[in-house]
C-alpha cells in the first residue's frame, strides 16, 4: 500500500545532495576552478573571479564520494597553485615549485573531501529549509577557513600565499578587512558563494503519487524569492562601514628603491655593491626635511655590525640626511646568520634590531637538511646559509613615532601583525627585495597583501622593495605614492600616523578560529546525529 500524504503539509525539501556533473566533469571543472581562482589575483586582479572560481570547484565537489572529493581538490590546488606561484622557479627552480605546489594541493583535497562530506550529510542530519539556506553555507564557508588556516600555519611556518581574500584588496568588500581579517573575509567570500549555490541548486520536494508536484512557491516566484536571500546578505556584508583609527599626527619617510643587483643568484662586481647603490639612490634625498629614512630588506650587502665599512657607510649617510635609517643586512651574531633590519643612527650605530621572524624554508634555510640533502644534494647545496628565526619585537622607537618593520614574506604572517599594532606601531614599514622573482606577479601581490595590512591595522603600510614593487599604502587602503619597477628612486611622504585598534586585532586569530571550529563541529554532530541508512 502507498502512503499518501495528508492535504496542507508543507513537506521537507529534499535533503539528499546529488553530484551535479559526472567525475570528468568534475576534474574539468577543478582545472577551470583553479585558472579562475589565480585570475581574481594581480596581476590580472579580476576580483569578482574568486565567485566564480570557489562556486566552480564547490559545484565540482556536490554529492561526490570521499575520494573522488579528494581527487577533484587535488586537480583543482594543483591547477591553481601552479600557475599561482610560477614565479617560484626564478628563484628556487621548477623541482620546489612542485614540491610546494604539491604540498599546498594536498591541504586542499583533504579540504575537499571535507566539503563533500558536508554536502552529503549535512542536510541528512538536518532537512530542512532553514537549515538548508543558514547552516550548510556557514559549515562550508567554516571548513573553507579551517583548511586556509591549517596550510597558513603548518608545516615549517605554513604558506599562507593564496588565501582567497588576498584578491579582495581594492575590491567592495575590503572595507570588511578591519573587522574581520583575512580569515574572516575569506569566510564570508566562502559563505555568499556556498549560498548562492544553495539557492540555484535548491528544489522544493515532490508529492503525493502520480505526476510530480510541489507545495512551495513554483517557478519564477522561487527563484526570485531565493535570489532575494543572496541579494540581501551580499547588500548587508557590503553596507559594513570601514573602520577609521585615530589619527596621531604624521611622518615624513623618505623610502628608497636602489633597483640594485639584489638576486640571490645575481653576480656582482664586488662586496658592498648593493650597499654603494642604495646610498646612491638617497642622494636626492639629502636637503629634505625627513624624519626617518627607510631602506629595504638586504639594502646592505656588508653587515654593518662586522664590517668597519659598512658602518661609516651608514653613519654618513645617517649624519647627511639628519634623521635615523633604517636598512636591511644580513648579520652574523653568535655563530648564526640571520635576515635583520637595523634601526642605525650616526655615531651611535644599530641602536635597535629586529630579525626576520619566519626565514623561508627551502629558501632561507632547509628544515631537516640530513633528511632532505640526499634527496636533491644539487639544490639544497644552493641554499648555503642557514637563517635563524627572529624571536625580538618588531617596534622601533624613532623618537617621534613607534613603527613596526617587517621583512618579505612576514608579511603574510597574520600573528606577526597582530602583536606588532597590539605593541604601539603606529605605521608599518615592510622590507622586501622582490629581485629574486623578477618581473613576475610576485611583488604586486605581495603590494596586495601590505594594501590588505593597511586596512586590517587601520596602519599606513610603507612597501618599499630593491627592484619594486614599492608603494605608500594609507590606513584605509588608498595608494599615496608609488616608484616605477625596476627604477632607482625615492618617495618622500609625510604619511598618517594612527593610534587605536580594530576590531580585526583586537580580535587576533579568534574568529578564524570560531568559523573554523563551527565548520568542523557541524560536520561532526551531523556523522555523529544524522540518520543512517536502514540495513536491507
Amino acid at each position: 500500500m502507498q502512503r499518501t500524504r495528508a492535504a496542507g503539509v508543507r513537506p521537507a525539501p529534499a535533503h539528499r545532495t546529488r553530484a551535479v556533473v559526472p567525475l570528468w566533469g568534475a576534474l574539468l571543472l577543478a582545472v577551470l576552478s583553479g585558472l579562475l581562482l589565480d585570475g581574481a589575483f594581480p596581476d590580472t586582479g579580476i576580483w569578482p573571479l574568486v565567485f566564480v572560481g570557489v562556486g566552480t570547484v564547490l559545484v565540482a565537489l556536490r554529492g561526490r564520494r570521499a575520494w573522488a572529493a579528494f581527487l577533484v581538490g587535488l586537480v583543482f590546488g594543483l591547477t591553481f597553485y601552479l600557475v599561482h606561484i610560477q614565479w617560484a622557479t626564478l628563484f628556487l627552480g621548477v623541482l620546489p615549485w612542485l614540491a610546494l605546489s604539491s604540498l599546498q594541493s594536498l591541504f586542499v583535497a583533504a579540504g575537499s573531501v571535507l566539503i563533500s562530506l558536508a554536502y552529503r550529510i549535512v542536510p541528512a542530519a538536518w532537512p530542512s529549509v532553514a537549515a538548508r539556506f543558514g547552516l550548510l553555507p556557514l559549515a562550508i564557508a567554516g571548513l573553507w577557513t579551517a583548511r586556509e588556516a591549517i596550510s597558513a600555519v603548518w608545516p615549517y611556518g605554513g604558506f599562507s600565499w593564496g588565501r582567497i581574500a588576498m584578491s579582495q584588496s581594492e575590491s567592495p568588500f575590503a572595507d570588511l578587512f578591519p573587522w574581520l581579517g583575512i580569515s574572516g573575509v575569506g569566510f564570508v567570500l566562502a559563505w555568499l558563494t556556498a549560498l548562492a549555490l544553495e539557492a540555484w541548486f535548491w528544489r522544493p520536494r515532490a508529492t503525493g503519487p502520480g505526476p510530480r508536484r510541489t507545495v512551495v512557491s513554483p517557478g519564477r516566484r522561487g527563484a526570485l524569492q531565493r535570489a532575494l536571500v543572496v541579494a540581501v546578505a551580499t547588500a548587508a556584508v557590503l553596507a559594513v562601514p570601514g573602520w577609521r583609527t585615530a589619527d596621531a599626527g604624521t611622518l615624513t619617510v623618505a623610502a628608497i628603491q636602489g633597483n640594485t643587483r639584489s638576486a640571490y643568484f645575481d653576480q656582482r662586481g664586488y662586496q658592498g655593491e648593493i650597499l654603494d647603490g642604495h646610498v646612491s639612490a638617497t642622494l636626492p634625498v639629502l636637503g629634505e626635511d625627513i624624519d626617518v629614512l627607510l631602506w629595504p630588506e638586504g639594502a646592505s650587502d656588508l653587515d654593518p655590525l662586522e664590517s668597519a665599512r659598512a658602518a661609516e657607510e651608514l653613519d654618513i649617510v645617517a649624519a647627511a640626511v639628519h634623521a635615523p635609517l633604517i636598512t636591511g643586512a644580513i648579520t652574523t651574531r653568535n655563530g648564526k646568520f640571520y635576515n635583520s633590519s637595523l634601526l642605525w643612527e650616526s655615531g651611535k650605530g644599530a641602536i635597535d634590531i629586529f630579525d626576520k621572524r619566519h626565514p623561508v624554508p627551502f629558501g632561507e634555510y632547509v628544515p631537516e637538511r640530513k633528511f632532505f640533502e640526499p634527496l636533491a644534494p644539487d639544490l639544497i647545496g644552493l641554499i648555503e646559509r642557514e637563517y635563524t628565526a627572529g624571536t625580538n619585537d618588531s617596534v622601533f622607537d624613532l623618537g617621534t613615532a613607534l613603527v613596526g618593520v617587517n621583512i618579505c614574506f612576514d608579511i603574510v604572517d597574520d600573528q606577526l601583525m597582530t602583536e606588532t599594532v597590539q605593541n604601539g606601531a603606529q605605521a608599518i614599514f615592510a622590507q622586501s627585495n622582490n629581485a629574486d622573482f623578477g618581473r613576475t606577479d610576485e611583488s604586486v601581490q605581495q603590494l596586495a597583501i601590505a594594501r590588505i595590512r593597511a586596512l586590517e591595522t587601520g596602519r599606513t603600510v610603507v612597501n618599499i622593495s630593491t627592484v619594486g614593487t614599492s608603494a605608500v599604502i594609507a590606513p584605509e587602503g588608498a595608494t599615496l605614492d608609488t616608484l616605477p619597477t625596476y627604477t632607482a628612486g625615492a618617495m618622500i611622504d609625510a604619511i598618517p600616523l594612527r593610534n587605536g585598534l580594530t576590531p580585526a586585532v583586537l580580535a587576533g586569530r579568534q574568529f578564524e578560529l570560531l568559523v573554523s571550529g563551527f565548520g568542523l563541529a557541524a560536520l561532526s554532530v551531523a556523522a555523529l546525529t544524522g540518520p543512517r541508512r536502514r540495513r536491507r
